[in-house]
Formats: structure tokens, sequence, C-alpha cells
């Protein structure tokens, strides 16, 4: 065999090696797409078809405009309005989570990554260990503690505990780490400019890709959060969606054959109150995605 037969066996080899990895890792990305995407277009089907339609139709066959309207009409309906004060709820938590979230974790990371002062590496190293302790965890003693002052049964109940996001203060700290240059602060303060100064004027504009992403992920954590809400809140008036939803389903006779009746609720309804409670996280991330991809480039390059 002359060399260059060596040399296009090889290559050919070479091609079939390649051809060969790019298949299987696009059957396996297919794979997992459909996974992820068969469950949710058939729940997105659902909640525009009939009772009866969702159990005789193709699981995969669309249902009518009619249809969603009844489902809709019924789930708003129900318990006199008690789906629209859910998802208010849930707007109410998530968003004065989100407020009060920001307003504490951009600073903290901010001196935690730019600052001097007693006990800073410690406070880092409890950041990261409080972020491993699941937030299960967390809900008994903190049940407890807002017991003892009152606060059971208030929105407050729900957004203070919520509002405690050390992850997005150890983004933050990761951020101001390695994407501020220090020559920048140091040139303002020489300007004149007190601390507080330099970083509402200077870093955190800088830092708006970050914000952006701290901001989702808290709203995220808020809006589904299911158990903390179930816990601190007695009366259905104060649910925020996810928990509410639990009340549909036990309304749902085909969950709970004993709930048949005047405020029974149905399959494609159940599916419809799904899709409405996760509608909300879609609509920010379509429209944040280009500050949230910002967000996490950002610390990538030291500077």
């Amino acid at each position: 065999m002359t060399t260059e037969q060596v040399k296009d066996s090889g290559v050919r080899r070479g091609d079939v090696s390649g051809w060969s990895v790019r298949t299987i890792a696009g059957v396996i990305t297919t794979v997992f797409v459909l996974f992820f995407l068969i469950p949710l277009g058939w729940l997105l089907l659902a909640s525009t078809k009939t009772a009866r339609g969702l159990i005789v139709d193709h699981p995969f066959a669309p249902g009518t405009l009619g249809g969603l309207a009844a489902n809709w009409d019924q789930l708003f309906s129900f318990g006199d309005g008690e789906v629209t004060t859910w998802v208010g709820n849930s707007a109410l938590y998530a968003v004065g989570a989100l407020v009060i979230t920001l307003v504490a974790s951009i600073p903290a990371g901010y001196a935690m990554a730019l600052t001097e002062f007693r006990f800073r590496r410690a406070l880092l190293i409890l950041t990261l260990v409080v972020m491993l302790i699941p937030n299960t965890a967390l809900v008994l003693p903190i049940f407890l503690e807002l017991n003892m002052v009152g606060l059971i049964g208030t929105p407050l109940s729900v957004i203070l505990p919520m509002s405690f996001f050390p992850f997005g203060v150890y983004l933050t700290y990761i951020y101001f780490s390695t994407s501020i240059p220090r020559d920048l602060l140091a040139a303002a303060r020489v300007d004149g400019c007190r601390e507080f100064q330099v970083f509402t004027r200077i870093a955190l504009p800088l830092a708006a890709p970050i914000v952006a992403l701290v901001a989702f992920f808290s709203f995220v954590q808020s809006w589904n959060n299911f158990f903390l809400p179930f816990v601190m809140l007695p009366s259905s008036d104060g649910y925020p969606i996810q928990v509410g939803l639990t009340s549909l389903l036990a309304s749902t006779p085909a969950f709970n054959p004993s709930s048949a009746g005047t405020q029974s609720i149905q399959l494609p309804t159940l599916a419809l109150a799904t899709v409405i409670s996760v509608l909300p996280v879609l609509i920010v991330f379509l429209f944040a995605q280009r500050f949230l991809i910002a967000g996490m480039t950002a610390g990538g390059t030291k500077e």
C-alpha cells in the first residue's frame, strides 16, 4: 500500500468516526428534546379540548377555540374567581421577594468582592454553605421564627423567606471579582466619589447583566415555590397559583371521585391551569434572554 493510499484510508476512517460521533450526539439530543417537548405539546393541546375529546381523540389532535374558551370560563369561575386571586398572589410574592433580593444581594456581593472588612472570608464561606442546604430543610425553623412575631398567614411570611437568596449573593460576588476593573473604581475614589457613589454610579451600571440574571433566578424560584407558601398560608385566599393547583387537583373527579359536583374541574381545565402557572416564567425568559445570556457569560475572563 502506497503512502497516498494510507493517507486516504486514514482520512476516510476519520470521516466515518467523526460522522458517527455527530450522529450519536444528534440522536441523543433529539431524544432528550422530544422527551421534554412531547409532554409540553400534549399539555398545550389538552387545554383546547373537551373532557370527552381528551379521552377519545388522538393525544396530539388539536382541539378548538371553543373548547379553550369553555375551559377558560370554567377555570376562572372556580370558587368565585379564586384562580385570579391566586395568580395575583403569586405576582405579589414573586415581585416583592425580587425587590428585596436585589436590594440585599447586589450590595452584599459587591461588598464581599471589592471591599475589605473583618470576617469577610468567613462570611463568603457561610454563604456557600447555606447554598448547599435544601430550602425545605429551613421551612420549619423559619415557620417557628415567623410564628413568634405573628407573621404566619400574612404575605410577609412568604416574601421575607423567599428574599433570602444566597445564590444571588454568590453570583454577584463572582461578577464583581472578575469583571469590574479595580482601577476604574480607584479612579472614581480619587475623583472624590464616596463608596456609595462608586457603587451606584460606576459598579451598578456595569453590572446590569448580572442584576438581570439574579432577578430572573429569584423570580423563577419565588414563582415556582410550593412548600413554603403551603406551610405559611393556612387560608386559600392567600395561596399562590402553585399551591392553588392542589385545590384544583382535589376538585378533579379523575383524581378525586368524591369531588364530583358543581365545583368540579375537568382534566382539560386542569391542563389550562397548569399552562397558566408556567406562562409568566416563560414570558419573562423570552423578554430577558438577551440579558440572561450576557449575565451567564459575565465573569468568564479576568481583567
